[in-house]
């Protein structure tokens, strides 16, 4: 398996890592923050589907366009004030698993030069599109640590 064709299978993975860390979980479980300032699990699950909608944008604008400027957000300010308590988990989840289908299979489409294109992410500076595809199959695995503490805090 080439270093594209693994990058592309440990995105694809990311929505199965996701709902098994949901699964069996009340509302309250879900909503629950374990101290001030941190996220509650749904709220992880929320910012992985913004941040996907966002990178899924970005990696077609990478391809699409010549070494195009890629904009943070604030993600704080996202959880902060975009309430994720009024969300519907199972459609999070669906959203989140349907994007990262239709991105893995677009990606499948591509030449391997492709994944050389750059653009210039307003944080992180030059980035090629192999690398953006690596940072967000990586991404679910950051967030599942912390999913995985709050199990731990919430006797799960």
């Amino acid at each position: 398996m080439t270093q594209i064709e693994s990058a592309i299978a440990a995105y694809e993975s990311g929505p199965t890592k996701l709902r098994a860390a949901c699964d069996g979980l009340t509302h309250a479980q879900l909503h629950t923050r374990i101290a001030p300032g941190t996220w509650s699990i749904a709220e992880n699950a929320v910012h992985l589907v913004d941040s996907d909608l966002a990178s899924t944008h970005r990696k077609r604008r990478i391809v699409a366009e010549d070494n195009p400027l890629l904009v943070a957000y604030d993600e704080n300010a996202f959880i902060a004030n975009l309430p994720s308590d009024r969300t519907d988990l199972a459609e999070v989840l669906d959203l989140f698993e349907a994007n990262r289908r239709f991105t893995a299979r677009w990606l499948r489409t591509l030449p391997p030069d492709a994944f050389a294109r750059t653009g210039v992410h307003t944080q992180r500076g030059k980035v090629t599109l192999l690398q953006v595809v690596e940072i967000y199959a990586n991404h679910v695995d950051h967030h599942l640590k912390f999913v995985a503490e709050k199990r731990r805090n919430l006797g799960l």
